[in-house]
């Protein structure tokens, strides 16, 4: 009798480690994953343009098309000196909100505030590629801005000038498309219109290698008028990278907090 229990003892047991294998794999599979999020931190160190910050651990950047907004937004160059500047010369009082420091004009009046930096950026970009037409932009009244067919730089800058002193986020908020956030794309806004409202914009992506969950990067411009750059992540200190959640419902960036519904594109 008991020798034909045994091969039943045998299917038994391989069946139980066959289990506790998996279980075990799937809990070290966990634990990997966690200490890869725990751990994105980037050392300081100085990145000549945002494409040149590393992803997490783990990650790997998000390839975008040459001539695309997304590829001109990797390729953004960063000033060494991470401190943000205003408008006037001066220092802005709070210096931890920021990763690293957008190389890109801000003027020389308080007007290129949060929204105005998103415009910039947009515009640039066109400019860039000398598609002038797209360089449009409305106000609160729905009147349109837009930039002259073969522009010189100066007339370009009295433009961008213009509109930020007309447009700002509550006009832009109107402006911009609702996007759903798992479908986000580098290039997309974040955006509370109002009387103060705020926006950010998305920079760069990076997905994991195993998951395929994703990450994002924020920069910002804010009042007073002052340098874009990249933000840190308020939850994960030391690194510039947001960690793509449709299921929280709200994001928090150093200085402002937005829910998941508010991203926008152009």
């Amino acid at each position: 009798m008991l020798r034909k229990l045994i091969p039943f003892f045998i299917v038994a047991i391989t069946w139980g480690m066959l289990i506790w294998a998996i279980f075990f794999a799937m809990h070290l599979k966990k634990q990997v994953l966690k200490k890869e999020l725990t751990t994105a931190t980037i050392k300081p160190s100085w990145h000549k343009t945002i494409g040149d910050i590393p992803p997490p651990e783990g990650y790997q950047r998000m390839h975008y098309a040459r001539g695309s907004f997304a590829y001109f937004l990797q390729c953004l160059p960063l000033k060494k000196d991470k401190t943000v500047y205003l408008f006037n010369g001066e220092k802005k009082q709070n210096q931890t909100a920021q990763f690293a420091v957008i190389n890109m004009s801000v003027g020389k009046e308080n007007l290129q505030q949060c929204a105005d930096a998103v415009m910039r950026l947009w515009a640039e970009y066109w400019w860039e590629r000398g598609d002038f037409k797209m360089i449009s932009f409305i106000d609160n009244n729905r009147k349109k801005y837009r930039l002259q067919p073969n522009a010189s730089r100066s007339q370009f800058d009295r433009f961008l000038t213009n509109v930020f002193g007309m447009c700002g986020s509550y006009s832009l908020a109107k402006q911009l498309k609702p996007v759903s956030m798992k479908e986000m794309q580098c290039g997309d806004v974040l955006i509370r219109g109002g009387f103060p409202g705020h926006a950010v914009v998305v920079v760069d992506m990076a997905e994991h290698r195993l998951t395929h969950k994703r990450m994002y990067m924020l920069a910002q411009g804010y009042m007073p008028a002052q340098d874009i750059h990249v933000l840190n992540n308020p939850l994960r200190p030391t690194s510039p990278w947001y960690e793509l959640n449709d299921t929280a419902a709200t994001i928090y960036t150093p200085q402002f907090w937005f829910k998941k519904w508010e991203f926008k594109r152009f």
